[in-house]
């Protein structure tokens, strides 16, 4: 089938390129947003599907608005049987009614369960040991069309967003190729999704990031894993911020002179207090820093024992006073 194919992120990159390079459809035309501005200098820079999509020699629009009526005009106009949105903005109905097989999309969850912007962030969050990806039928309301393909994906106990996120993409160009072979060959039938079962997997925004270290250690470990590496959680240490990038369990049953989020002291290892035990930090990133183990944090930053994670800047000055006059 002739596709348009609609997406931004890394994510959609892999797709793109499966469905270019390796299966019988024809990409006519890819869609993705606009050149931002990025870094110190400000330069403008393209979508990671643009640059996929310039490699392949693709034609590529990159609309600000998806109701300009120049841009409909001109997507009318390439002869398509179907559009394939991976990753991208919502469609509105005067854009994804266009062609005659109608448009599909690829969400990286077994839905109806985590709809929304980040379903990789909140299956690990909650500590899943399975997702998926599924291919549906777009309709108005965000993540609630037919589905048509669903394919399940383990979850490893130490992934990440970002480990997770790249097994799935590179699963992604299998599952639109075999969903579009269903498509063109007639055989899909629809399934409804039963709103019942549906949770949601809303946007995360930085502000969400904060770590409260007065959970559990696996619901500690799992919101790490859920946020890494963007946008990333964190906490303060010293009044700056520190990204955690990994965290691992431990099993250590520290006594009851530690508060949450207190360093536990260790040469080697940077341990902190949580609600029942303790988290083994294992990647850190200092604001302004580089990225480091949770061992190379110890040896440079050298954590007092009893030190509290967690305060910023004036709270920090505060303890700081106190522990000096004490």
């Amino acid at each position: 089938m002739n596709v348009v194919f609609m997406g931004t992120p890394e994510f959609a990159r892999c797709p793109l390129e499966y469905l270019h390079r390796k299966t019988r459809h024809r990409i006519m035309a890819v869609v993705t947003g606009p050149d931002k501005k990025s870094g110190r200098g400000r330069k403008l820079v393209p979508t990671p599907v643009k640059t996929a999509a310039a490699d392949l020699e693709l034609p590529v629009f990159t609309p600000e608005s998806l109701k300009d009526d120049k841009f409909l005009a001109r997507i009318r106009r390439v002869d398509a049987d179907i559009y394939v949105v991976v990753a991208f903005r919502i469609l509105p109905p005067a854009l994804y009614t266009i062609p005659p097989e109608g448009a599909i999309n690829l969400h990286a969850s077994l839905l109806p369960r985590y709809r929304g912007a980040a379903p990789i962030n909140w299956a690990l969050i909650n500590g899943e040991k399975e997702t998926g990806l599924t291919t549906f039928f777009l309709k108005k309301k965000v993540d609630t069309g037919n589905i048509i393909y669903q394919e399940k994906i383990g979850i490893d106990p130490d992934d990440t967003a970002d480990d997770l996120a790249g097994r799935m993409a590179e699963r992604a160009g299998p599952v639109i190729a075999r969903t579009l072979d269903m498509i063109a060959e007639g055989y899909v039938t629809q399934i409804s999704q039963d709103d019942r079962l549906a949770t949601p997997a809303p946007k995360i925004s930085p502000f969400d990031c904060l770590i409260d270290w007065g959970f559990p250690t696996e619901n500690i470990v799992n919101f790490v894993r859920g946020m890494s590496s963007s946008p990333g959680a964190f906490t303060f240490y010293r009044g700056r911020q520190l990204k955690i990038l990994r965290a691992r369990r431990t099993g250590i049953s520290p006594s009851a002179d530690y508060r949450p989020g207190q360093v536990i002291g260790d040469k080697k290892r940077l341990l902190v207090a949580t609600a029942d035990g303790a988290a083994e930090i294992a990647e850190v990133l200092p604001e302004g820093k580089k990225k480091m183990t949770g061992s190379q944090f110890v040896q440079g930053y050298r954590p007092a024992d009893g030190e509290q994670l967690g305060q910023p800047l004036r709270e920090s000055n505060k303890e700081n006073e106190k522990r000096n006059s004490d």
